[in-house]
């Protein structure tokens, strides 16, 4: 690495490690493969200089600004960074007429919008005559849903590309990068293990500023021998401050824990839900993980005993998606102390899988011409809907008519319990399950 000047007015590596090692190029590009793989949309747009307008949505840290300057670094057009944070009507109008002028001369304008959300509907307007006559090709960053905080004239003038968090082997990837790239910390051996980084990872949660600054962090605390730098467990934990961070969410622990976490609600333990899950955040795992697996518990061992469980859980999932951690832990535990509480049943699950089972090990049964639609004479013809009952015109709001393939006939996929509101549900469907056997037997007879 060169010898750098203490008394230069710039000194490149007093920089945070993040803005060191921002890529310039799709090749050192860490993550979004599902944009910027061989042969992918946004990698050809972007080699090939064929920007148009587009808006990049993803979490903090994932690479939208870091796209805007490969973009700037790629692009033939001229290319002007802008900030919604500090920027106004009079500074976009500025920046939109020098743009008109660009276009008469034939030169393309880039203008790259950070944090594009925080503008408001006055100020996106304003963008709009100048997007719509091609005198920029505007790229917006956001990390709010486009869908609600971009105009909707706007909006359709763009192409949404959504951006994903990092995943604990991207983000590896960028740290081990980090160790080796002489921008980093290539030009000195720094010791510190694969566990490590995979906590360092963890603990970033999808961010790559976050993990790139944790391990900067963490190395220049580290401990300095006359060979290397030594990064070790305690000084690893003092930088994240999290001592639970050591949780492997993708080991035997974090199976181990959602694992009781279900059985304790199943179980109506609502004391040890709260504890299980308290373990898990702690821990660092993802808020919208547990939520995920809430709303799956609703169905699969609540089900029709409450059907509020489901709802309930879903506004759950919405409300960490809103607030996120720390905030959003009272909103995992309410539903978590719910679903411990409510009564349960697991007759939907159970009739999913042997109406699974029957699928599998069964030939596909054609469906009965009765309930087939005929919209057209020749299907008519083939007596398709031929002896369909529409059951609205009965006065019990029901017919004998069977809709099951024929092989089928009679198979009980939902049998449901006596708990909480699917009693009721079971009565009801006792009652027609009976009449229609008194309509067989009545046309028997």
């Amino acid at each position: 690495m060169d010898q750098m000047d203490l008394f230069a007015e710039e000194k490149p590596v007093m920089q945070p490690l993040a803005s060191r090692l921002r890529p310039e190029t799709l090749d050192e590009f860490v993550g979004q493969t599902h944009l910027l793989g061989p042969g992918k949309i946004l990698r050809q747009i972007i080699e090939r200089d064929e920007i148009s307008s587009m808006i990049f949505w993803g979490p903090p840290g994932v690479g939208k600004t870091t796209l805007a300057r490969i973009i700037a670094h790629t692009t033939k057009a001229e290319f002007i960074d802008f900030s919604a944070v500090t920027s106004g009507i009079k500074e976009i109008k500025e920046v939109m007429s020098k743009a008109d002028m660009s276009r008469r001369m034939g030169v393309r304008t880039v203008l790259f919008v950070d944090e594009i959300h925080r503008f408001n509907k006055a100020q996106q307007d304003a963008f709009l005559p100048y997007v719509e006559k091609g005198s920029i090709i505007l790229i917006g960053a956001t990390t709010e849903n486009p869908s609600f905080e971009i105009n909707g004239a706007l909006l359709s003038r763009c192409r949404v590309f959504v951006l994903h968090q990092l995943d604990e082997s991207e983000m590896i990837e960028l740290l081990e990068r980090a160790l080796r790239h002489p921008n980093g910390f290539g030009y000195q051996k720094v010791e510190i293990s694969k566990e490590q980084l995979g906590v360092i990872a963890r603990f970033a949660n999808g961010d790559a500023r976050t993990a790139l600054g944790t391990l900067e962090m963490a190395v220049l605390n580290g401990e300095l021998t006359p060979e290397k730098v030594i990064v070790t467990d305690e000084i690893l934990l003092q930088v994240t401050n999290r001592k639970s961070l050591l949780y492997d969410k993708s080991g035997e622990e974090h199976y181990n824990l959602i694992s009781a976490l279900h059985k304790s609600m199943r179980n109506s333990d609502p004391d040890a839900a709260l504890y299980y899950l308290m373990r898990m955040l702690e821990g660092g795992e993802e808020p919208l993980y547990i939520a995920r697996r809430l709303i799956r518990f609703a169905s699969e061992d609540v089900g029709m005993a409450d059907p509020s469980a489901l709802p309930l859980a879903v506004s759950v999932y919405q409300a960490c998606h809103f607030n996120g951690m720390p905030e959003c832990d009272v909103n995992l535990a309410e539903a978590v102390v719910y679903l411990s509480m409510a009564p349960k049943s697991n007759a939907l699950y159970k009739g999913v899988m042997h109406a699974r089972k029957d699928i599998k090990d069964k030939p596909a049964e054609p469906v009965p011409l009765q309930i087939r639609n005929a919209p057209t004479k020749l299907m008519a013809d083939l007596h398709y809907g031929e002896g369909y009952q529409y059951a609205h015109d009965t006065e019990e709001k029901l017919t004998k008519m069977h809709c099951l393939p024929d092989s089928l006939a009679g198979t009980r996929y939902y049998e449901p319990t006596d708990q909480g509101r699917e009693k009721s549900v079971k009565e009801r469907l006792e009652a027609i399950l009976a009449w229609k056997s008194a309509k067989d037997e009545e046309d028997k007879a």
